[in-house]
């Protein structure tokens, strides 16, 4: 340790009471968290790159310092899905101060890393006060059936008016309008269904048919239409 001339020339005063770091709820517990290896938790945030073209939904299960789970999701850049790839591979394995120091090549995906730290080493989690946790593969659940994010894809113009493309039941084929030409309900493909079914052997059209679903009062429609090309 180098110390400057001023600081040999002072003379020392005792410290006084240190009694450590205030405690943070972890997973049912009240930790005084010291060293990575104190640190626990399940969280869920949200990055976005410098021209904010993309954004990446992250999810780490830590368990005793070390991410045991990683869940990325990202939307808007067709090259992020690429780093998400890297970074699945990249993050399990790694103490959370390695991964936060770690390049995940996306920016989106960096900025989500940086936020999750910030929630994990605050004691902000969302299993702060869930004695035990959650489980390894407890990311997975918000994805449901046939594990795929929740994805919703709106557009709009003023002179053609609303097209739905995919909402959370699935991809949208077609959408029910009533006479005056508004929005009664849409009839939807659930991808994730379909293709659990297409793999067990189920001739893809039947999948389909069988994972097609509607909502709303679409068997009302007065017409419906293909909300990509009509």
């Amino acid at each position: 340790m180098i110390y400057s001339t001023e600081v040999q020339h002072m003379c020392r005063v005792a410290q006084g009471p240190n009694h450590g770091p205030a405690p943070i709820p972890q997973e049912g517990r009240w930790v005084q968290a010291k060293e990575i290896k104190d640190i626990s938790g399940l969280t869920h945030g949200v990055g976005w790159c410098a021209p904010q073209q993309g954004a990446c939904k992250l999810t780490l299960n830590v368990k005793e310092g070390i991410i045991q789970e990683a869940l990325i999701e990202v939307i808007g850049c067709s090259g992020m899905t690429q780093s998400a790839a890297m970074a699945a591979e990249i993050l399990t394995g790694k103490t959370i101060l390695e991964a936060l120091n770690t390049d995940l090549v996306c920016d989106a995906i960096n900025t989500a890393m940086r936020e999750l730290f910030l929630q994990i080493s605050y004691g902000r989690t969302q299993t702060a006060f869930s004695e035990g946790g959650l489980p390894i593969g407890a990311g997975l659940e918000d994805l449901g059936k046939g594990l795929r994010s929740q994805i919703g894809t709106m557009y709009g113009t003023v002179a053609k008016g609303v097209r739905y493309l995919e909402i959370a039941e699935g991809y949208v084929t077609r959408m029910a309008l009533d006479d005056q030409d508004e929005v009664i309900g849409y009839e939807f493909v659930n991808l994730g269904k379909m293709m659990e079914s297409v793999q067990k052997g189920v001739d893809p059209g039947e999948a389909i048919k069988r994972c097609t679903g509607t909502t709303g009062r679409f068997a009302d429609a007065a017409r419906t239409i293909n909300p990509r090309h009509e």
